[in-house]
């Protein structure tokens, strides 16, 4: 019995991503398997191998050099299904095992302040709360503030998410100011000696200018406190939303400064393959993925199970 105890969890982890990643991976084995059975490899085949990379997200860069490598030293020869996926498999390997980095809370700075941005609906206040209950778990002592003050029900939610991990909310009723609530969360936290504070914003369209100035205002206001604060900015992206991600790390990184990345939602009609092209051209860490609500369904970000999922490969 003790033999097969560590799997589960990890079986179980591995289900979940795959599934979650079915929709690209499927899109992918599909049209390769359908590509290998007819000829022989030559140009045209992998002309037709990079588009079909190209619709599951992978982006231009990633996509040509996958097709190189499929067609390195196989020219006029039969090639399996299996033999692409292993290469589509390996080359995404390369490319996201160097963003995948866990995120390190420095105990030199107490507290440890963690700015969670991010469009509605990406997921950002559950991943906050999540975070919370990890760090906890971890023996941290960790301070919440709901900067989403736009939105009752994200204040809400905090609050449940602070009852059920121990750690005190700093909330103010729906309207305050952002920057004011962040002004008084770390000096709080600097107060009680808290290890982490978590702090959430409301969800903003990064075309929104007035609300990414108010974004910009509570960095600002923060260092007011603590120059060196924050000290992690976590961009929450919903793995659904394909391509427009490109542009709200864009955005994102341009107010606020981004250290790292959260993609949640790889639990069914996920576009796995755009945070492949999001490590090729940004090349900013991936600390975690989400594939349900659970509080156990986020996950530290690991490079070759992601790419095995993305290329359909049983592990």
């Amino acid at each position: 019995m003790s033999d097969n105890t560590p799997e589960q969890p990890r079986q179980s982890w591995w289900r979940r991503l795959s599934s979650g990643l079915k929709r690209t991976s499927s899109s992918i084995g599909t049209a390769v398997a359908d590509l290998v059975v007819r000829r022989k490899l030559d140009r045209a085949m992998l002309d037709d191998i990079e588009d079909v990379l190209l619709r599951a997200d992978l982006g231009t860069e990633v996509a040509a050099k996958i097709s190189d490598a499929v067609g390195h030293g196989r020219y006029d020869k039969s090639i399996s299904a299996d033999e692409v996926k292993a290469v589509v498999a390996s080359e995404v390997e390369k490319v996201l095992a160097p963003v995948a980095q866990p995120l390190a809370v420095d105990p030199a700075q107490k507290p440890f302040v963690i700015l969670m941005v991010g469009v509605n609906g990406s997921g950002k206040t559950t991943t906050t709360g999540k975070l919370a209950s990890r760090f906890a778990a971890e023996g941290r002592k960790v301070m919440l503030a709901a900067g989403d003050t736009f939105r009752a029900a994200a204040i809400d939610q905090l609050k449940v998410w602070g009852e059920r991990t121990g750690a005190p909310v700093i909330a103010r009723p729906q309207g305050s100011d952002a920057a004011g609530l962040a002004f008084d969360a770390l000096t709080a936290a600097r107060t009680e000696g808290r290890d982490v504070l978590l702090i959430d914003t409301a969800g903003r369209l990064q075309n929104k200018a007035e609300l990414m100035n108010e974004l910009e205002k509570v960095v600002r206001v923060m260092r007011k406190v603590d120059a060196t604060a924050p000290h992690a900015v976590l961009l929450v992206l919903d793995a659904t939303v394909g391509q427009n991600a490109l542009s709200q790390v864009e955005a994102f990184h341009r107010v606020a400064g981004v250290t790292g990345l959260v993609m949640t939602k790889l639990d069914g009609t996920a576009r796995g393959g755009i945070l492949v092209a999001l490590a090729q051209k940004y090349k900013l860490p991936v600390h975690f993925i989400g594939v349900g609500e659970g509080v156990d369904d986020l996950s530290p970000f690991t490079a070759g199970d992601f790419a095995r999922a993305i290329a359909g490969i049983e592990s």
